[in-house]
């Protein structure tokens, strides 16, 4: 039995992505199931770059990620209780809800939606990655608009050889297909 070496990204690449992060580029990085593409959420400039990158219209909206609930608490309105519970037993987990957005919220981000994608995920890199910058990131496969997503740094680089800022290398978890979305007010799937 051969073992596979897995790359875990150490300190200084976390601090070479928020770099890029914070001068408003768009980085590379592995999620739960295919390698992702995201910025700073509060960068125009960063979410016009990936929207070209991409190909994709800005009315579809994005999701964001973050390391905990608290970095995505002051973007999303209240809930009752109850919905509130059973969504955050979901976090952190590939499980993305649909969520009404606050006022904080740029329309560059939630598109023609009243609400915002938001996920807490439960993948190292990406909990790292978030825990390092900060807050939440925009997370969208890093494929072009219809194309096949990338599953690893070395896809990346073939399909946009140097307009992604950074590529922060990594093991994207173990999920065959996108993580599902659910509508946070009435728990029902939509994605």
């Amino acid at each position: 039995m051969i073992n596979k070496i897995i790359h875990i990204p150490g300190i200084a690449e976390y601090r070479e992505a928020v770099k890029n992060l914070k001068q408003e580029g768009v980085i590379a990085y592995p999620t739960e199931g295919v390698y992702g593409l995201g910025c700073s959420p509060f960068s125009e400039n960063a979410v016009k770059k990936l929207l070209h990158l991409k190909n994709r219209a800005v009315r579809k909206g994005f999701i964001l990620i973050a390391a905990d609930f608290k970095q995505i608490e002051p973007l999303l309105e209240i809930l009752p209780e109850e919905r509130l519970k059973s969504i955050l037993a979901t976090w952190p987990g590939p499980v993305s809800w649909a969520w009404p957005k606050s006022a904080k919220v740029p329309a560059y981000i939630h598109g023609d939606w009243d609400s915002v994608v938001v996920r807490v995920s439960a993948h190292p890199i990406v909990q790292q990655l978030c825990q390092h910058f900060g807050g939440p990131l925009v997370s969208t496969s890093a494929n072009h608009q219809g194309e096949e997503p990338c599953k690893n740094a070395e896809e990346v680089q073939m399909c946009f050889d140097t307009a992604v800022d950074y590529i922060l290398i990594g093991a994207v978890g173990g999920l065959d297909k996108p993580t599902p979305i659910f509508d946070a007010l009435t728990g029902k799937q939509l994605r």
